[in-house]
């Protein structure tokens, strides 16, 4: 499971014109943090700062630890594991 945490920070929103296709592009980027691992599989001792862009309209993700929903992987056009993150809420126990 790969553990991402979304701290009380402001999402930031992006617009203009694409300088090479011309086109118009506005969208909303959230910065969270992964807990990655390094290649031995060891945890890192801090997460790893990451953005995420949400979907056309989507409200931010709350604070609180998340983790990738099995929906966030696929096969891109050139037949290689690919990963959209799609957060799904870490449920924890009452103490």
């Amino acid at each position: 499971m790969i553990k991402i945490t979304v701290y009380d920070m402001p999402a930031r929103r992006l617009a203009g014109v694409g300088k090479t296709s011309g086109k118009p592009y506005d969208m909303t980027i959230q910065t969270i943090y992964c807990h990655t691992a390094d290649s031995s599989g060891n945890p890192l001792p801090v997460p790893e700062k990451s953005e995420l862009v949400l979907d056309k309209d989507q409200v931010p993700f709350p604070p609180g630890d998340y983790t990738l929903s099995p929906a966030s992987l696929y096969v891109d056009r050139n037949g290689r594991l690919a990963v959209a993150p799609k957060l799904v809420p870490i449920n924890k126990k009452p103490a």
